[in-house]
């Protein structure tokens, strides 16, 4: 999952972008509204926009309605010191799709993150447990077993076969795959997905689940 943190208090988006990162997730910062906007236009992959409401140059209500109706829009959580009852309704009715108030849980902005990761862009919903044969991943709790067997991965080979098994078969590229779990500060050059793809099947086991398909990219084997 790709997560684009907007807030302008350095020191709390570093916070709650390693914490996020730590849960295997993608994070980008950016810290005004102007950037945020110029972020989602350049790297246009984010599955969920953290949205912070009082932000230099264009506020986060600002930010939010730019974005709310785009068929590709991130799902947006707005985390903010505007926690009252009629601050809720007006980011909710913004187009917001969660609200938060600060000070909060770290725990309840990950679930809350990994919730709205579920839902999709704009409501396209995926289940929490992916399976594909004797393979069973439970995004939630953050488990993958292979027939009944616990299988223990690192965040990011978490998120690489979370991603192929969301694909549900389709063919990812080295491209897509570095976009979608991978920062933007990735080297698009850097053999890294073929690395960690690698480290996966060899933990995965035989038969093999993911098949690489030269000059195309990845998939799980249907």
């Amino acid at each position: 999952m790709r997560i684009l943190v907007v807030e302008d208090e350095q020191r709390l988006a570093a916070r709650i972008a390693e914490g996020l990162r730590d849960q295997g997730m993608a994070v980008d910062v950016s810290h005004d509204g102007d950037d945020a906007l110029a972020k989602v236009e350049v790297n246009g992959a984010y599955d969920v926009l953290v949205l912070d409401r009082d932000l230099p140059g264009r506020s986060g209500d600002e930010v939010c309605q730019e974005l709310t109706g785009r068929p590709d829009a991130p799902m947006i959580l707005m985390l903010t010191a505007l926690a009252g009852t009629d601050d809720r309704v007006d980011g909710l009715t913004l187009g917001a799709d969660d609200y938060l108030g600060k000070p909060f849980s770290f725990a309840e902005l990950t679930l809350r993150i990994q919730a709205l990761g579920r839902r999709g862009h704009r409501g396209r919903s995926q289940p929490i447990v992916l399976t594909r044969g004797d393979l069973s991943m439970d995004t939630l709790r953050r488990t993958v077993h292979r027939a009944g067997r616990p299988i223990t991965l690192t965040a990011k080979e978490f998120a690489v076969l979370q991603i192929l098994l969301a694909a549900d078969g389709a063919v990812l590229s080295h491209e897509q795959l570095l976009e979608r779990a991978w920062d933007e500060h990735a080297d698009p050059f850097t053999n890294t997905v073929r690395v960690t793809v690698n480290r996966l099947r060899r933990k995965l086991g035989s038969p093999d689940l993911v098949e690489t398909l030269v000059g195309a990219g990845y998939r799980i084997v249907p």
